[in-house]
């Protein structure tokens, strides 16, 4: 099973808001995720992101890929190198 750490839209038209997701690479958008580990809020100033790093951190050792979105995201917040 691929594991991917990806964004999954949870906001109103035009007023978007994100849940990180664990999910199998297969699962459709907001299909079943295996494990939330933060949210993503891109209406703020600055953008907002709130993530469980022991989590995040956890997940990739085991072997999940960050989609390249959330990847730039943890590389902002200092997750991952």
């Amino acid at each position: 099973m691929a594991v991917k750490i990806r964004l999954r839209r949870i906001g109103e038209k035009k007023n978007p808001f994100y849940r990180v997701i664990v999910a199998d690479s297969r699962a459709p958008m907001n299909g079943a995720c295996v494990d939330e580990i933060g949210t993503y809020d891109p209406n703020k100033e600055p953008s907002e992101l709130k993530v469980d790093a022991e989590k995040a951190e956890k997940w990739i050792a085991n072997g999940a890929q960050p989609t390249e979105s959330v990847a730039r995201l943890f590389k902002n917040a200092g997750i991952i190198k």
